[in-house]
């Protein structure tokens, strides 16, 4: 019998601001996953936290996108939001776009990374978790893990994973999908993965069978919501060893703070900070951003867990790092780099500004329209005439 693990994922309240999570709303969450358990409609489960949003982690044999287990968490949200309502926690159920509850919770709101497979005799798993950043996050750490052998030699030395992986990779504006095989399309994966606001990793497989090695939240709240009501915070989950990379080639790129976009009014890049469950509270400008790692054994179904990865100092010349790059971006104020390029502002209340200002603009000193158009039908003529 295959075992499903799904990990589904939503900010319904923070304490003090976008900081944190109250207690109350973690306790909330396991009286309704424990009852669950006693049904019989889960195996098992855990309730992670980053920041200001909780994790469901849930084992079952139901498979993927099954209604029962997406009802589950949809009705576990809506209580935690009743409970954040009663402690007047800040944005209470923000992340819950949908009025009801419609047969799955994607679109709705809420991150979902799921994954079925066969348990082998020894089935470690890795919950990536981050807060205060968006989907994207995701791509250069996953591409690092699966097709760079300067951070992960069993491509080079381990026979099974020679075959290399395939990324499935989804463009969030077109709602398109692409699978693009490493090592050999390796250039064209980077030249997609690269813009982490249009292009974000979905699945990652191993090609020499097409077991599903990765699987990523992929949801964007504002292009569901259409207007900005609190970043994505996605989920990661890494089916480790062996055959595929091990759980230190799976945490090792998360060393370099790479940038994301994120942080203050989901409108800035920043660093993303590696950390335990227990430190991740981004609480300066809202962030650094953040991200959690829990490690699972999983024995017929069960969670055995978590270990708190990144509560290892072996990260700490990481979290070195990125406080400081936070204090250089910091230093720009409303200035890019810091602040996202104006495409990336649609969705929050840049518009409104722009709006309100829009009759106030007069024509410039520079090239009128139909100059320019005159100089670019000469440029184009000029190619024409040089080739």
């Amino acid at each position: 019998m295959k075992t499903t693990l799904s990990v589904i994922k939503a900010d319904v309240g923070g304490m003090v601001g976008h900081s944190s999570i109250h207690h109350d709303l973690v306790h909330c969450a396991e009286d309704a996953l424990e009852s669950a358990k006693k049904s019989g409609l889960l195996a098992d489960y855990r309730v992670q936290w980053v920041g200001d949003d909780i994790g469901l982690v849930m084992t079952h044999h139901k498979g993927e996108e099954n209604e029962d287990i997406h009802r589950l968490a949809w009705e576990t949200f809506e209580a935690c939001t009743k409970e954040a309502e009663r402690l007047h926690l800040y944005g209470a159920g923000q992340d819950l776009l949908a009025e009801s509850f419609s047969g799955n919770v994607r679109g709705a709101g809420p991150g979902v990374a799921e994954m079925e497979f066969e348990e082998r005799p020894s089935e470690p798993m890795l919950v990536f978790l981050a807060d205060k950043t968006s989907p994207g996050a995701w791509n250069l750490p996953a591409y690092r893990i699966f097709a760079d052998p300067f951070n992960s030699p069993g491509l080079v030395i381990d026979q099974a994973m020679a075959g290399g992986f395939s990324f499935e990779i989804l463009d969030v504006k077109k709602n398109k999908m692409i699978s693009l095989n490493a090592p050999e399309e390796s250039y064209r994966i980077l030249a997609f993965i690269g813009a982490v606001e249009t292009y974000v990793i979905k699945r990652i497989r191993r090609r020499a069978d097409g077991a599903i090695t990765a699987v990523m939240s992929t949801d964007k709240l504002s292009l569901m919501a259409g207007k900005y009501v609190g970043k994505d915070d996605p989920a990661m989950i890494i089916w480790c060893q062996p055959g595929i990379p091990a759980g230190g080639e799976a945490t090792n790129p998360f060393a370099f703070p790479h940038l994301v976009p994120g942080g203050m009014r989901g409108s800035h890049i920043g660093p993303p900070m590696p950390g335990s469950v227990e430190e991740s509270n981004p609480s300066r400008f809202d962030g650094p951003p953040r991200v959690i790692c829990a490690g699972y054994q999983i024995a017929d179904g069960q969670l055995v867990g978590p270990l708190d990865i990144f509560r290892d100092p072996g990260f700490d010349q990481a979290r070195k790092t990125a406080g400081k790059v936070a204090d250089y971006m910091r230093h720009h104020g409303p200035f890019e780099p810091h602040r996202l390029p104006p495409d990336q502002m649609e969705y929050t209340t840049l518009p409104q500004i722009q709006e309100e200002v829009a009759d106030r603009w007069v024509d410039g000193d520079g090239l009128t329209k139909e100059a320019l158009d005159a100089q670019h039908a000469f440029q184009a003529k000029k190619k024409v005439d040089l080739e």
